[in-house]
């Protein structure tokens, strides 16, 4: 009974609709922090496009696409690029692969030993504090 009320393509009309009005407010919510997160705007701009955007939001959304949609996709990806560096450079700490880095100390060690600076207990004891 309830396929005849409800064809086929009745849903797959509606999901459609709920599809477009998810993606609908998913740029809504991008716009929005975009508007607080620009650096180049004062506060009155932010305001005024803040305003615009909740007051009329299909056209105030479009609007704000076709007028900064090159700045805001500059921002975000000057984000990412920060969000990578910070990535790499916590991971190279966590590794040690950094400038300085656990194999680099042992090396130095070594050749500290090699050469008879360090006696065997001083390089023993080293050599344990940079493994631990």
């Amino acid at each position: 009974m309830l396929a005849y009320d409800y064809p086929l393509l009745g849903l797959f009309w509606t999901m459609m609709w709920w599809f477009l009005l998810f993606a609908w407010i998913v740029v809504l919510f991008q716009v929005i922090a975009d508007i607080f997160r620009s650096d180049d705007m004062g506060g009155w701009g932010k305001a005024l496009w803040a305003i615009f955007v909740i007051l009329v939001p299909w056209l105030g959304v479009l609007v704000y696409l076709i007028a900064r949609g090159r700045s805001m996709n500059e921002r975000h990806m000057q984000r990412a690029r920060q969000q990578q560096d910070a990535y790499r450079s916590y991971i190279q700490d966590v590794a040690g692969t950094s400038a300085g880095g656990t194999a680099d100390e042992l090396s130095k060690l070594a050749s500290l030993h090699s050469q008879g600076v360090l006696s065997d207990a001083e390089f023993a004891q080293q050599k344990a504090r940079l493994l631990a």
